[in-house]
């Protein structure tokens, strides 16, 4: 984890990071930009989370489930909410539910659906997640409080 996060924070440009002196555009560059920074931060938190033996969809998958705590979700639930919409929900509930992080319970009002529910096991998980969570934004610090909100209003507009 540390490797990757004094990586982050010694990256000085783009153009040297990825050892390249010119773009088309600043287009083309903000878009390599960010799908540079988003590997590179994507990478941080996968490594965080491999002593705790899940992945980053699973762990959105379970702060999904604690959300909706008491309350079961569907599949299609996680799947409206998820972060990365490629993943496949159904194959990540399962392995949550081997390792006893989620079970499924039978939908009382249709007996052919499944609910997901977070079990204790989950939450205890989550809760120890939360405090290692805390430096994962350790990259983002180098920003004000006033530039990440720029930041996050920016990357809306991107979205809209």
């Amino acid at each position: 984890t540390l490797n990757v996060y004094t990586y982050i924070c010694e990256a000085m440009t783009l153009e040297q990071d990825i050892k390249q002196k010119k773009f088309k555009n600043e287009y083309q560059k903000a878009l390599i930009n960010l799908t540079y920074t988003t590997n590179q931060l994507s990478l941080h938190v996968a490594t965080s989370l491999k002593p705790y033996g899940i992945t980053p969809e699973q762990f959105n998958v379970l702060r999904i489930l604690r959300g909706q705590f008491p309350s079961p979700s569907t599949v299609n639930l996680i799947i409206d909410r998820m972060l990365n919409v490629s993943s496949n929900a159904s194959r990540l509930v399962e392995k949550l539910r081997i390792k006893g992080l989620v079970e499924r319970v039978e939908c009382p009002e249709d007996r052919r659906a499944v609910n997901i529910l977070i079990t204790k096991k989950g939450l205890t998980l989550l809760e120890r997640l939360d405090k290692e969570e805390i430096t994962w934004t350790e990259p983002l610090k180098s920003l004000s409080e006033t530039d990440v909100k720029k930041l996050n209003q920016l990357l809306d507009k991107i979205r809209l």
